[in-house]
């Protein structure tokens, strides 16, 4: 029988070669597919990131390796415990000594579970506070990016990487890495123990074991392309979703509903392929591990067989059935933490790839910052700078070109012109929603760049358009800016805005449900919240963006009365394509191609007979043919 050590010493030198070139393999092709993802980090920098939020809960992580360390004790004894018990039958069988055994089993096995429950419910509340952490910061990252960036990522993406991808790390934190420490340390305690028991027979199951590093290299190869794609595929979902449950109503005004469900089932099925794909390269490892403990049992029990029948030697030691029980149970707790690895491997994939997904989003830069020398702003009266400002979007097309004016504290100034002229990129820029490429805007007489960005807003109030109302009540949307405001104030500036008529008439009042956006309220009536929501907070400056547009004429005469009283307040930048709304404002401007064309009061630019001139009775002549002047 001593022949069998040479073979067995020789199978796992091959075994062990055979891992070092596919090591070598699966690195340079990892290598070359990096190129074809848009990020690509390495494990140990995603390891070490994520690591950095679990540090502040290192005391609870420390509990919980100390019980965890309970069951690796008892996982490790228990065989020996079992090995005891049945030596007993054969050796000095008493029924004390029996009871005494088993009890001690008994023992450590309750121990073990209690351990194990304090250990998950530890476990559970540390992990969540740390995943909290987590989405705290890419939900307060995404806040600071700027309008361009936001508008080039879409919106399903950035709702994938706060929940779903947030929640795939969770998992991590929760089990996993625990899990995977404890079923490492149980695979290295039960090798000691087996080799402290019979060095022969480890050395049989050693044999197996680059068999099983060389399935697990080639599984954490195809896992992670896997999960990368299911990650992309679940991503592109969600923001298809996202686009076109907003858009339904389009899809639906214009009969777009088979062509829309054929993009989604094109999506649908891409990520269908890709989910098939990462459980078809698990499905195919879980059993190659398991083969191989089914073939280290039978080899155990050919070879103790063969040592028991020949005088119970094999290779110069003893081999007792007792010993072959513990090896049979030391066996299975050796490859069922592999078994359980390759689970915990799996679902690390996957949550690596969503790290890789929420990382991406946090070394996003912003493109607007605060500059290191920024102030707070305390005080504003409102005089408004633009010094030879050049603007564009896309480098090279250029919105503004040289522009330059200067507002004076409290003056009402109306910005008109054509679409594309760049009058909204005007109030856009003085927020600094972006920044500009060449000159400076100042506000009492400060470059704007030298002044927080929080500061800055705070001291403007805007109203839209696009009115964006949030799910809620209209109290909570009108006090958008903080609370402590009581009920009799928000009716006093209601009041002051028209808006209470409608408010009044509601069933419940400032109490009423908002929906999502707002959709069971008319445009004019999300107008007058957005009026109420500006005014309330007492801005010195306050700028208006077609904020008459898209509305009925009673509304109108609503606003239009509000405008009046609103403009005594501060500083007012106004943008209207109906110039019936800015005849009263102190200056109009009106841009051309990204340029001062012509400035001026109404009357002043009516004498000048230029392009305000024409673009001014172009309109009353529609309007007149629409029946619908407010001149």
């Amino acid at each position: 029988m001593r022949d069998y050590l040479p073979l067995l010493i020789v199978g796992g030198i091959i075994g062990l070669i055979a891992i070092v070139f596919i090591v070598a393999y699966a690195t340079m092709k990892d290598k070359k597919e990096a190129i074809g993802f848009d990020r690509n980090m390495k494990d140990s920098d995603i390891t070490r990131r994520l690591l950095a939020y679990a540090r502040p809960h290192w005391k609870n992580l420390l509990l919980v390796c100390l019980l965890m360390a309970v069951s690796i004790v008892y996982d490790i004894v228990s065989p020996l415990i079992v090995g005891s018990i049945e030596k007993m039958f054969h050796q000095d069988f008493t029924m004390p000594r029996l009871l005494g055994a088993v009890t001690v089993y008994a023992c450590a096995l309750v121990v073990s579970l209690v351990s194990g429950y304090f250990q998950a419910i530890l476990l559970q509340k540390t992990g969540q506070k740390i995943i909290s952490s987590l989405r705290e910061d890419v939900f307060t990252h995404i806040e600071t990016l700027s309008h361009n960036q936001l508008h080039h990522i879409p919106v399903g993406k950035l709702v994938t990487r706060v929940t779903y991808d947030t929640e795939a790390i969770s998992n991590m934190f929760t089990g996993l890495l625990v899990n995977l420490l404890k079923n490492c340390f149980i695979v290295l305690g039960v090798f000691v123990a087996m080799l402290c028991l019979n060095y022969t027979l480890t050395l049989m199951v050693l044999c197996f074991v680059p068999f099983v590093l060389l399935f697990t290299i080639i599984f954490r190869k195809f896992s992670r392309r896997a999960h990368r794609r299911v990650k992309d595929g679940t991503t592109s979902v969600n923001t298809f979703l996202s686009e076109n449950l907003s858009g339904m109503k389009i899809t639906q005004v214009f009969c777009r509903e088979k062509k829309k469900l054929e993009e989604f089932d094109t999506l649908n099925d891409r990520l269908s392929k890709a989910k098939q794909q990462q459980i078809l390269v698990f499905g195919i490892f879980r059993p190659l591990v398991y083969m191989l403990y089914i073939s280290s049992v039978l080899c155990l029990l050919y070879l103790s067989g063969m040592g028991y029948v020949k005088d119970r030697e094999w290779l110069g030691q003893v081999i007792t059935s007792s010993t072959v029980v513990t090896f049979y149970m030391y066996i299975s707790k050796f490859f069922n933490p592999i078994q359980n690895l390759a689970e915990q491997f799996n679902r690390l994939q996957s949550a690596y790839a969503s790290a890789e997904k929420i990382f991406t989003i946090l070394d996003t830069t912003p493109e607007v910052v605060d500059a290191p020398d920024a102030i707070e702003l305390e005080r504003v009266e409102g005089r408004i700078t633009f010094e030879h400002v050049w603007f564009a979007y896309v480098e090279g097309e250029w919105i503004l070109k040289d522009v330059s004016f200067d507002i004076a504290p409290g003056e009402t100034v109306a910005f008109v012109g054509a679409t594309g002229a760049g009058k909204t990129t005007i109030l856009s820029l003085l927020c600094r929603n972006y920044d500009i490429q060449k000159g400076r805007i100042l506000l009492d007489g400060i470059d704007i760049t030298h002044i927080k960005i929080a500061s800055l807003r705070r001291h403007f109030g805007q109203m839209l358009q696009d009115v964006f109302l949030f799910a809620g009540t209209v109290r909570s949307n009108i006090l958008l800016h903080g609370e402590g405001i009581s009920d009799e104030e928000i009716m006093d500036v209601c009041r002051y805005v028209n808006a209470d008529t409608f408010i009044s008439r509601l069933p419940h009042g400032l109490d009423e449900e908002v929906r999502e956006r707002g959709n069971n309220f008319s445009a004019g009536q999300r107008q007058l919240i957005s009026f109420a929501r500006t005014i309330i907070h007492q801005p010195d400056v306050i700028i208006l963006d077609e904020a008459t547009a898209n509305i009925d004429s009673e509304t109108e005469v609503l606003i239009q009365n509000s405008l009046e009283k609103i403009m005594s307040i501060g500083t007012m930048l106004i943008v209207a394509h109906r110039l019936s709304t800015v005849r009263k404002a102190d200056r109009i401007i009106l841009l051309s191609h990204g340029e001062i064309a012509e400035e001026g009061s109404h009357e002043e630019l009516l004498k000048l007979g230029g392009k305000y001139y024409t673009l001014y009775h172009n309109q009353q002549h529609k309007e007149a043919l629409s029946g619908n002047s407010y001149a």
